[in-house]
């Protein structure tokens, strides 16, 4: 690598780099690999060759692009293997993958980072989801796309509108934010007392709930659907770990809750998606693996990590 800092991969590039790759991967360790060879490929350049390119961060993000949609295209044969559900990798701070002010559309990007979008986007083709993710979010032309995906560009602007259709079509319920604030408040309120017909309350009757313990630890290995499953599945949790502490803050942008045993550790975050009846999903990540970014997450941190409304409510 350059002995001198080169401004081709500043902080800012780094994160904008972060950003593309966790919304292709879903995965904070996957998107810091392929971050990673996307880097090296750069410097794998000759300082004339790199000198020599226009738009440094755009020949950054199409290498780690496309070390991304290789990644895609044998994620579903590993997951295959996985114990139980597969949920994206919570984050609890969204601004260090390129939420703000990096991406094109602000409101676009801080809707991919959310886990009822992360997990619509696992359901899309590889190329779908390159293509959906780079132009939407990030304002790639169909040309620049065409240069990562080996296609052609009337192809990649095919798979956009195919990925788009989708999104549209199952995507998340349009609820405020203060709606959804609201419900997940009420949620941990019911939750924190074991009072089952509380939760009930607070779910539509047909809500779905999954959980991702990834053989780590114990979960369910398949989703909870039904209300009154779903209520006395967490009131079962509250009863056996009297001594849980639930905490409301940001999940990947977004009002959720934050489970911590007694000495402040977290033990899984909670994402919900808020339709007009109530919670209609909710998404548990219990997976150690997967809770490396929330480990010095230490409980006056996640007071204060979101201020404004969102630390303890």
């Amino acid at each position: 690598m350059s002995a001198r800092p080169d401004p081709a991969v500043d902080a800012g590039v780094r994160r904008h780099l972060m950003g593309v790759a966790y919304r292709l991967l879903g995965s904070v360790s996957e998107a810091e690999d392929a971050v990673q060879e996307g880097l090296a490929r750069w410097y794998a350049l000759s300082a004339e060759g790199r000198e020599a390119i226009g738009n440094r961060a755009a020949w950054l993000t199409t290498a780690v692009s496309r070390v991304c949609l290789d990644v895609l295209k044998s994620a579903r044969v590993k997951r295959e293997s996985y114990v139980g559900p597969w949920l994206p990798e919570p984050v609890p701070d969204a601004a260090v993958l390129g939420l703000s002010p990096d991406p094109l559309d602000a409101v676009a990007a801080e809707e991919t980072l959310s886990m009822a979008v992360l997990v619509l986007l696992e359901r899309l083709t590889a190329p779908q989801r390159v293509a959906f993710v780079l132009h939407d979010v990030f304002g790639f032309s169909f040309a620049e796309i065409s240069e990562v995906m080996g296609r052609s560009a009337g192809a990649c602007r095919e798979l956009a509108s195919q990925a788009r259709r989708r999104v549209r079509t199952e995507g998340r319920a349009r609820v405020t934010r203060g709606e959804l604030a609201r419900s997940v408040a009420a949620f941990k309120v019911a939750w924190e007392t074991g009072d089952v017909a509380g939760l009930v309350e607070q779910l539509e009757a047909t809500a779905v709930a999954t959980v991702d313990g990834g053989g780590r630890v114990s979960a369910a290995r398949e989703p909870i659907v039904g209300a009154e499953a779903i209520a006395r599945f967490f009131a079962g949790v509250r009863e056996r770990q009297p001594d849980l502490v639930v905490r409301e803050m940001l999940v990947n942008g977004t009002p959720g809750l934050v489970a911590l045993d007694a000495a402040g550790a977290v033990l899984a975050t909670v994402s919900v998606e808020v339709a007009e009846h109530g919670i209609r999903a909710l998404w548990v990540v219990r997976n150690p693996d997967k809770l490396g970014a929330w480990r010095d997450v230490a409980v006056s941190r996640v007071r204060g990590l979101c201020g404004g409304g969102f630390g303890v409510w």
